[in-house]
């Protein structure tokens, strides 16, 4: 013997099929929030203030000529290789993790002697975003790569 097909079944159907859906998507917001480790910026509006200052640093930074590419090396440091930088190039990094859940961390990069600079002390495992300064005088390279 078989049981009527009723409203209530179809209501239990709707019920429970839109119940499945407002969890998973509740999962995934709350994953969602819970990995995002920051901002991108503080304030979008002063920031859009300030975008036509950053285009002209970023042009008067290609006028010199300089370059620098970020690697970690075989000993696990942080590796600077430049090209056409004046003697007297000092450099500095600033290490963040993608997702904030590292400490930043500032460090001074040392002359390797072959015309770049490292690190002295070993990066940590994992991906880092890595910003590197590049200054003489008034002039400055800033660059910014993922390091992994």
């Amino acid at each position: 013997m078989t049981k009527r097909f009723s409203g209530w079944h179809m209501t239990a159907i709707l019920v429970g099929g839109f119940g499945v859906v407002v969890a998973v998507n509740l999962f995934m917001a709350s994953q969602a929030v819970g990995s995002f480790g920051g901002v991108v910026v503080e304030n979008s509006y002063v920031a859009s203030q300030e975008f036509n200052d950053w285009l002209d640093e970023a042009a008067k930074e290609n006028a010199l000529g300089w370059t620098a590419q970020v690697t970690r090396d075989g000993n696990g440091r942080l590796a600077v290789s430049t090209q056409n930088t004046p003697a007297g190039t000092t450099a500095t990094a600033e290490l963040r993790h993608p997702l904030g859940r590292e400490k930043a961390r500032s460090w001074t990069l040392v002359a390797d002697g072959a015309g770049g600079f490292a690190s002295t002390e070993r990066l940590p495992e994992g991906r880092w975003l890595v910003r590197v300064t590049l200054a003489n005088g008034d002039d400055r390279l800033r660059i910014e790569r993922p390091v992994g």
